[in-house]
């Protein structure tokens, strides 16, 4: 019996410490957390906070997006345990001239997040309306089993920046 438990305890140990270095190596391309607000308040663990986050688009200079998440308190959310709910919102804007880096796909990922320790990941995807030369940007947490249909738009109309700045047309980036 117990040869057996420190057994699962050697695994967990070992789940741990490579659950820390892959979050490690992506804590680079981590969104800059701008304010959280606890919206639930725990007793003796943490509470439910509401979390806004700030990032830039990598492929696209000049437009940043903000999002705010729920983040469940409690010892499992402490823990890092708690599957995430999928209310999240959005909100992009340009922030100088728009320079659009490479071509791209509609629907393509510009950012995605684990929300769940498995099987919940949340996306922000990123198109071009060509009629009307307006970057769309879309957020929405799926499952491996069930998605969600919770979702926010957002829409980046590409303007002069400046009076020498050249507008893009973001039709000449989309991937045929």
């Amino acid at each position: 019996m117990f040869k057996s438990s420190s057994r699962w305890c050697g695994l967990a140990c070992a789940a741990a410490l490579f659950l820390s270095l892959v979050s490690t190596a992506q804590a680079a391309d981590e969104p800059d957390l701008i304010f959280r607000r606890s919206t639930v308040f725990k007793f003796l663990s943490p509470d439910d906070k509401l979390a806004t986050y700030g990032l830039d688009d990598p492929d696209v200079e000049g437009v940043a997006c903000h999002f705010t998440v729920p983040e469940k308190g409690g010892y499992k959310g402490w823990l890092g345990l708690a599957e995430q709910v999928s209310d999240i919102s959005l909100s992009c804007r340009q922030i100088g001239p728009i320079r659009i880096k490479a071509k791209f796909e509609q629907g393509e990922d510009m950012f995605r997040q684990r929300r769940s320790m498995f099987f919940k990941k949340m996306q922000i995807v990123r198109g071009c309306d060509v009629k009307r030369n307006v970057l769309v940007y879309m957020v929405y947490s799926d499952r491996l089993i069930e998605g969600s249909p919770n979702n926010s738009t957002s829409s980046v109309p590409i303007m002069p920046w400046g009076s020498s700045d050249t507008i893009q047309k973001c039709g000449d980036f989309l991937s045929k």
